[in-house]
């Protein structure tokens, strides 16, 4: 048990099929290539049984030979079912349903039903036939849900993962590799990869866009700035070369590159191109005033290297114990 909003399983299959049994078949033999991955538990599909119940279906030669219409039948299992309207009336201007019903009895067993007679006009007079001499009965275990997914009947295949045995990605991977495999004996099914990795994918599509279109936006405020193009391309630099820092801190962590520090290095973007228009702008200054370009870089780094560490420490500090995990229940 876990606090927060409900996550999505790290495996979240749906078998799609309009074919029910090999649909179950194959949502079965998944469930089976579920179990062999490595610290999978509570392994589970959707497709709950409901109640015991008893189908009943017209027999057409048994209602020719005993005279009985289908609607008879129909309406006399209506009676003892929901009912019939036969009628409307008003209380307090409350429109209300007049419902005909057959007195509910307490049968011990639901075949009694079928002992029911079902009365018969003729030529003859009246008579009287069981129904269980008219349809034909199947008793069964109903569906507990029937669900749809793009219009499409569905199973929905779910597991959770020990982390440190295997990852949602390689999980999913080896589940599609083993799909493969499976797929020619069930031509007809469809699987859709969701849950988790879903997320993970859609977390990384926004991620790619949200992070070229802030490149973009940093490019422009700068460029607007210097009133320079190749200005703002320098700064922009320093992104790729403060992702080496990120590789070294992955390597002496021991920790795999995650949707968590992709988010961080999105943020020592902003950082380094902070660090980076500090310098710029001093070199820019020197530069005014009269001093080579050679000269200027220099006095800038001498000038601007002591704030620039002041500002990128205070900001690993305040990071640091987010990073670290401190305070987190794991």
């Amino acid at each position: 048990m876990k606090g927060g909003p409900p996550t999505a399983k790290p495996i979240s299959i749906k078998v799609k099929s309009d074919d029910y049994p090999q649909l179950r078949a194959a949502a079965d033999a998944l469930l089976a290539e579920v179990a062999k991955l490595p610290g999978v538990k509570d392994i589970t599909d959707d497709d709950v049984p409901g109640r015991n119940e008893m189908r009943l279906v017209l027999n057409r030669e048994k209602l020719a030979r005993a005279g009985v219409g289908p609607d008879e039948v129909s309406r006399l299992l209506r009676l003892y079912g929901e009912g019939e309207v036969v009628g409307t009336t008003r209380d307090a201007g409350e429109k209300i349903e007049v419902v005909v019903r057959a007195r509910p009895e307490a049968f011990v067993d639901v075949t009694e039903l079928l002992q029911r007679r079902v009365p018969i006009g003729d030529e003859s007079g009246w008579r009287s036939v069981a129904l269980g001499e008219l349809v034909d009965h199947e008793l069964r275990l109903s569906k507990g849900y029937i669900r749809h997914y793009q219009l499409t009947r569905a199973i929905t295949v779910e597991g959770d993962l020990d982390r440190e045995l295997i990852d949602t990605v390689t999980a999913n991977d080896r589940l599609k590799a083993a799909w493969v495999g499976l797929q020619p004996r069930f031509p007809d099914v469809e699987l859709d990869f969701s849950g988790e990795l879903e997320d993970i994918n859609e977390s990384l599509d926004s991620m790619t866009r949200l992070f070229s279109l802030g490149v973009g936006l940093i490019y422009l405020i700068l460029a607007a700035q210097f009133r320079s193009y190749w200005q703002p391309l320098m700064i922009l630099v320093t992104v790729p070369l403060a992702f080496t820092g990120v590789v070294l801190g992955l390597l002496v962590s021991g920790n795999p590159l995650s949707l968590y520090t992709l988010y961080g290095v999105i943020a020592l973007t902003g950082i380094a191109v902070n660090s980076a228009i500090v310098l710029i702008d001093a070199a820019n200054e020197r530069r005014e005033a009269g001093m080579s370009v050679q000269h200027a870089v220099i006095y800038a780094a001498r000038r601007r290297v002591v704030p620039i560490l002041i500002t990128s420490t205070t900001t690993i500090g305040g990071l640091f114990s987010l990073a670290v995990g401190l305070g987190v229940n794991r």
